[in-house]
């Protein structure tokens, strides 16, 4: 069938069941943009096109399908860069579509042209620059396929603008084949096995759950691994939700962020399984010391990660939704250790929870445990990143698998509140909640017009101790308390941007007012903002 090259494309985005399209208009893509404005895909109209790319991401996370996102050429393409790296850290799946200069002019520094395959080849999966419309179909579909299988990565289609517009003979094209890309690595029962003996000769087993496993969609089946064994776990910030943060083995997030009953076990531990986990320095700052004092397992989709940060004892790789049940049957009838399994269960009882009995501020640690309480652990939450996010992570009990939405490898500061955006409008009927630091929200702010335009209702939960508070605490720790460049100075009046783009909110000063300020913002139909007003020496752990 001939048809413009643009057509085409939204041919193939409706064949891949797309049905949005986060972006930001300009020339180079504006052809495109006529095309979706034909068809069934709704383009959602951010308000930069960083935001674009974590609309996409939080998007992508709570589906589990390819997001997409557009830029035009240039300083949009460029504005997309730190979103792709990203994605690419935490490994979400996306396809960035961005318009180019007409094929002529490539090369030859024509207005707002970059060299967008160049900027992107270490931050993706992989790219393309289009150079013949009859190719495009082709790219697309094997776009789609890079994005979303094996360990999951950004895809980027650079088009020019007059390839966009010449025509082609479209024909779907079936399940691309690429030499040498093999995205599924299947488990054995050996493999199994052999983990197997290692746990059972081990004395102090641990199982770290790394985000692997939600990306697998194997927490159910890593459930099943830590109940039929009575293994303690700990997790990885990306594998939280992994299991549900109640579950009696669970012992918390490991690492320079984490929980004491975690961080105990982590360093006791003889066998430590890794499961889905990149290791990085967050996680374990010592790679070399925890080799020599226990016998390391690592298992993973993507090989090049296992033995990338830490040498392994045993190193298998496999799909984790495979292997996992095939490591449960492998330790059919084995227990873990009682002493072992009852002390770390000891250590998290004996852990302390958050007071909120302060006058002056809110506890933001005793705010995320009533919020935890208030919606069940069942609500989707993304978060910023600095203290909001660590507050999250170790004090929100996540019920369900896959509803944490945060930057774990990047450490994106104005991601929560375009990803949040882009996870209402992935699951319309879900209660989604933005965590923010005033730090961080100034950097998104402008995406409450996106918020309010599209209907996607999110509570926001903004801690405002007005300094970055993270930083200003590592000064505070490192640097006598010599602070720089960290006062926010001539902070807003967040009620009155509240008010500007017509959203409620409320303001909370005291831990003794937190209960019926949450009940408020839950209660208060549509977006709210609750502004929670936190001491800027409040400490992250």
């Amino acid at each position: 069938m001939r048809m413009l090259a643009s057509k085409a494309l939204v041919q193939v985005l409706e064949e891949q069941g797309v049905r949005h399209i986060f972006g930001y208009p300009g020339a180079a893509n504006t052809p495109i943009l006529d095309a979706v404005g034909k068809s069934s895909i709704a383009h959602i109209l951010m308000r930069n096109e960083q935001g674009a790319v974590h609309a996409a991401a939080g998007y992508a996370r709570l589906t589990g399908k390819v997001g997409v996102c557009t830029a035009t050429s240039g300083p949009g393409a460029t504005n997309m860069i730190t979103g792709i790296a990203n994605a690419y850290m935490d490994s979400i799946p996306l396809v960035v579509l961005t318009g180019q200069v007409a094929s002529g002019l490539v090369g030859r520094d024509a207005f707002q042209e970059v060299d967008t395959t160049g900027v992107t080849t270490p931050i993706s999966k992989h790219n393309y620059l289009v150079k013949d419309p009859n190719d495009l179909p082709r790219i697309l579909e094997e776009a789609f396929w890079i994005a979303g299988t094996g360990r999951p990565g950004p895809v980027v289609v650079d088009i020019p603008m007059d390839v966009q517009r010449m025509r082609v003979d479209y024909q779907p094209q079936g399940t691309p084949q690429i030499r040498g890309y093999c995205p599924h690595l299947p488990a054995t029962d050996a493999d199994a096995a052999q983990l197997a003996d290692a746990i059972r000769q081990a004395e102090r087993p641990l199982l770290v759950a790394g985000g692997g496993i939600l990306i697998a969609h194997a927490s159910e089946a890593f459930a099943a691994l830590a109940a039929g064994t009575g293994l303690p776990v700990v997790s990885t910030m990306m594998g939280i939700g992994a299991v549900p943060c109640a579950h009696p083995r669970y012992l918390g997030m490991v690492g320079s962020h984490g929980v004491p009953p975690a961080n105990a076990a982590f360093a006791e531990a003889d066998l430590v399984v890794f499961l889905g986990a990149r290791v990085s320095d967050r996680t374990v700052s010592d790679t070399e010391a925890l080799a020599k004092r226990a016998a390391v397992a690592h298992v993973d989709i993507d090989p090049a990660e296992i033995g990338k940060n830490i040498p392994c004892d045993l190193a298998i790789a496999a799909d984790l939704a495979d292997f996992l049940p095939r490591l449960t049957r492998a330790l059919a009838g084995y227990t873990c250790p009682g002493g072992w399994a009852d002390k770390a269960a000891e250590r998290r009882a004996a852990m302390p929870l958050p007071d909120g009995k302060k006058r002056g501020a809110v506890n933001p640690k005793y705010l995320m445990r009533r919020l935890s309480e208030a919606t069940g652990g069942r609500a989707v939450v993304t978060t910023e990143v600095g203290q909001n996010q660590i507050w999250t992570a170790n004090h929100y009990q996540f019920a369900r698998p896959g509803t944490f939405l945060t930057s774990g490898g990047f450490g994106t500061m104005g991601f929560g509140l375009p990803a949040a955006m882009g996870a209402k409008l992935a699951r319309p009927d879900e209660l989604v909640i933005a965590i923010e630091g005033d730090g961080s929200f100034q950097m998104s702010m402008p995406e409450l017009g996106a918020i309010r335009q599209w209907g996607a209702e999110v509570k926001i939960v903004l801690f405002v101790n007005r300094v970055l508070g993270m930083v200003h605490e590592y000064q505070d720790v490192n640097f006598q308390s010599r602070h720089s460049g960290v006062d926010l100075g001539a902070y807003p009046h967040y009620p009155s941007i509240a008010a500007a783009y017509d959203i409620p909110c409320g303001t909370v000063a005291e831990n003794q007012d937190v209960d019926s300020a949450i009940a408020a913002m839950l209660e208060t139909p549509g977006t709210y903002l609750l502004e929670v007003l936190v001491d800027r020496t409040e400490s992250t752990l």
